[in-house]
């Protein structure tokens, strides 16, 4: 399970919204001052906001921790890489069998590969309220005022 600990900014039913702060790993790399991933991961919104499903109650403003299983994202980063490739690499294949012609070839790759891109969104669109691809509210994260910690129950 891939774990993330954000907080709670709204409440739907059994749906959250949870705000987390995007990390990269240059944060902790030693060349990160001149690597130009270290750079890009600098730009944009520091915080995401996730829709999760949550099976118990939690209250705008908690700490939660929010996991995803590896195989959920495994296979969905498997199929958003694989798919347009595979139908620009067919495209491209089918068409210069068909007219042994290197623009024509040229051509049906680029428009396989905008096929794979239509037919993956369509793809997600179609599952995302799946709740086998959600987002899962795990636990709430208490934090003890006494001693400055933070117990994960």
């Amino acid at each position: 399970m891939i774990e993330e600990q954000g907080k709670v900014v709204a409440t739907e039913g059994d749906l959250v919204w949870v705000e987390t702060c995007r990390q990269s790993a240059c944060d902790s790399c030693a060349s990160k001052a001149g690597c130009g991933h270290g750079a890009l991961a600098k730009l944009g919104a520091k915080t995401v906001h996730m829709q999760a499903l949550c099976e118990f109650d939690v209250a705008v403003g908690d700490q939660v921790v929010v996991g995803v299983p590896e195989q959920v994202l495994l296979r969905s980063s498997v199929l958003a890489y694989i798919m347009p490739l595979v139908t620009m690499m067919l495209a491209a294949l089918l068409s210069e069998h068909w007219w042994q012609s290197d623009l024509v070839s040229g051509l049906a790759g680029v428009l396989g590969l905008a096929f794979g891109f239509l037919l993956l969104r369509w793809h997600f669109q179609k599952h995302r309220h799946d709740q086998y691809y959600q987002p899962m509210v795990l636990r709430r994260v208490y934090a003890e005022a006494s001693h400055g910690r933070i117990a994960i129950r």
